[in-house]
């Protein structure tokens, strides 16, 4: 299960994200979505587990929790076709 991590500190690196989930079972991967023009933390991530009902217990215990000092957002990440489009900026 593909998992959506917001409002992290931006401090926040892949191994503490890691850390975090593997409290709950099996993590993928842990990853902190970086600005490619800047180099900064955009503030969140993915985690990719892929036992499922490890990943529903690790949302609903991580979500609106404290880490890195910043309370965080944990959901299941929607598939990139079902998001809303973002308008573009001129």
């Amino acid at each position: 299960m593909n998992i959506f991590v917001a409002k992290l500190n931006y401090d926040t690196s892949d191994d503490t994200l890691l850390a975090a989930f593997e409290e709950f079972g099996t993590v993928d991967s842990a990853k902190i979505i970086f600005d490619k023009f800047t180099g900064r933390s955009k503030g969140f991530g993915f985690v990719e587990m892929p036992n499922d009902s490890e990943a529903k217990n690790a949302i609903s215990s991580l979500n609106e929790t404290e880490l890195d000092g910043r309370t965080i957002v944990v959901k299941v990440a929607e598939p990139k076709g079902e998001r809303p489009q973002r308008r573009e900026r001129y």
